[in-house]
């Protein structure tokens, strides 16, 4: 059975191993971009304390994914960053990762997030569509400090 529920610690390097995977099955950018960032391997220790939630999607104990949002240091005020959304081949294309996202949306407004903005690459495009269908628009350049300096697509939805 398929659930989603809140990251737990136990989770941090299974969903470590499905981002760097995804990021070589796109042949996406692998340095300056969550693929290199140590903090890849703690999410969950990262977000803790902070006014930030991540998810995932989880069958028998394995990690299939995951989304959340977080107050990334110098976003605008308001402001949270939408972060670390990857789904695993397995969990593509079963409405799983459109669930999780609309979760995240919803979960950020109710935290007193205006907005919620994201970094991408066009290696990711079918990502940044469903992004598009839901709301974001491009912004021409970076918000705030997440440390992945190699993305190249930027885009904010407003909550409100």
């Amino acid at each position: 059975m398929i659930e989603i529920r809140h990251i737990e610690e136990k989770d941090q390097r299974q969903l470590a191993n499905i981002i760097r995977s995804i990021f070589e099955e796109y042949n996406a950018p692998l340095v300056n971009t969550v693929y290199d960032d140590p903090r890849t391997e703690h999410i969950f220790d990262t977000l803790t304390g902070h006014n930030a939630e991540y998810w995932v999607i989880v069958e028998n104990d394995n990690v299939l994914g995951g989304c959340g949002f977080y107050p990334t240091e110098g976003l605008p005020e308001g402001y949270a960053e939408l972060v670390k959304f990857y789904l695993s081949p397995e969990a593509r294309g079963l409405g799983y990762g459109s669930k999780i996202f609309r979760q995240v949306i919803e979960n950020a407004h109710k935290a007193g997030y205006s907005h919620l903005y994201i970094e991408s690459f066009p290696q990711f495009s079918g990502a940044v569509s469903m992004y598009e269908r839901n709301g974001f628009v491009h912004i021409p350049q970076r918000q705030g400090n997440s440390g992945h300096t190699a993305t190249t697509i930027f885009m904010v939805k407003d909550l409100k």
